[in-house]
């Protein structure tokens, strides 16, 4: 399908380089193995909201991505902005991504399920989907919704998905 994904990490230690940040390649993996993605910006900041922000911003605007996938930043913790630096970016909400997550990670019982604040929605043409940092959680947050992606995708660009 060729679908472009941008996937943004974000941490204070990753982006001084202190920290790998293994939940990306887990999102890499998944994407390009069952989605057939194609990864075209790969970035780590650090959680500070406006550098979160002009991530999203240049992911979908400069890049054009489909699917901006973030990692880290959505718990209770004071530095944890991703989900508020999404919802400045975003045009219209999309929920039942994040609840799926949530739901998929409380099924699981993973135990930040419920301190989890990622939020989805779209930004022009492109699905913006917030993911914790844990790699396990991302691991069942994306198996969760990696089912429902590609018509969503399709839905964004005017088109549907094949039948059978």
């Amino acid at each position: 399908m060729g679908f472009r994904v941008g996937i943004l990490a974000t941490s204070d230690r990753g982006a001084r380089g202190e920290r790998e940040h293994t939940s990306a390649q887990v999102i890499r993996e998944l994407v390009e193995e069952e989605l057939m993605g194609e990864i075209v910006e790969f970035r780590i900041v650090p959680d500070e909201k406006p550098e979160i922000m002009a991530a999203l911003i240049e992911m979908t605007d400069y890049y054009r991505a489909n699917l901006i996938i973030t990692t880290g930043g959505i718990g209770l913790k004071p530095r944890d902005v991703t989900p508020e630096a999404t919802l400045e970016v975003i045009d219209r909400p999309a929920p039942g991504f994040a609840d799926a997550i949530r739901i998929a990670m409380l099924n699981k019982e993973l135990p930040q399920a419920l301190c989890m604040r990622g939020v989805s929605g779209l930004r022009g043409q492109t699905l913006i989907m917030n993911l914790p940092a844990d790699p396990k959680g991302v691991h069942e947050g994306m198996e969760a919704i990696m089912g429902f992606l590609p018509d969503a995708l399709l839905q964004l660009e005017g088109r549907e998905a094949e039948e059978d």
